[in-house]
């Protein structure tokens, strides 16, 4: 068992309710970076894109834990598990943020680069205070 399995139990109103905090956590880093880099934008559509990176990254959250994988006869290491992980997330966010604020690509990738930036820097001072890190 994982040590957050541990602490919140392994059932469906576990993962529905760490779902649902995710795509909250996801949503405000995200609406932060949308004004400090648009501008005054309307917090709806964070909360309509905060979902999608907390899907991904809940789904391939898994790999990087335990052992490494192995697929026929060679064997990948767990942090190249999670830099694929966060890149597949850091891609849904990408276009999530595209459709939902409606910029092109090119431009949206400043604007997700700051919502990963603002997320881990907000995600390690909360796992600091909460004692998880």
């Amino acid at each position: 068992m994982l040590p957050a399995q541990a602490i919140t139990g392994s059932g469906l109103l576990a993962v529905v309710v760490t779902f649902l905090l995710v795509s909250l956590f996801y949503a405000v880093t995200l609406h932060l970076a949308a004004t400090f880099f648009i501008g005054d934008v309307p917090s709806q559509r964070a909360a309509y894109v905060g979902p999608v990176p907390a899907a991904v990254s809940m789904l391939l959250g898994r790999y990087g834990v335990g052992e490494p994988l192995t697929v026929g006869s060679v064997v990948i290491g767990t942090s190249l598990l999670v830099g694929v992980a966060i890149l597949a997330t850091l891609a849904a966010d990408l276009l999530a943020v595209s459709a939902v604020y409606r910029l092109k690509l090119r431009s949206a990738v400043p604007l997700v680069l700051l919502h990963f930036g603002f997320s881990a820097v907000l995600g390690v001072a909360l796992a600091n205070i909460f004692g998880l890190l």
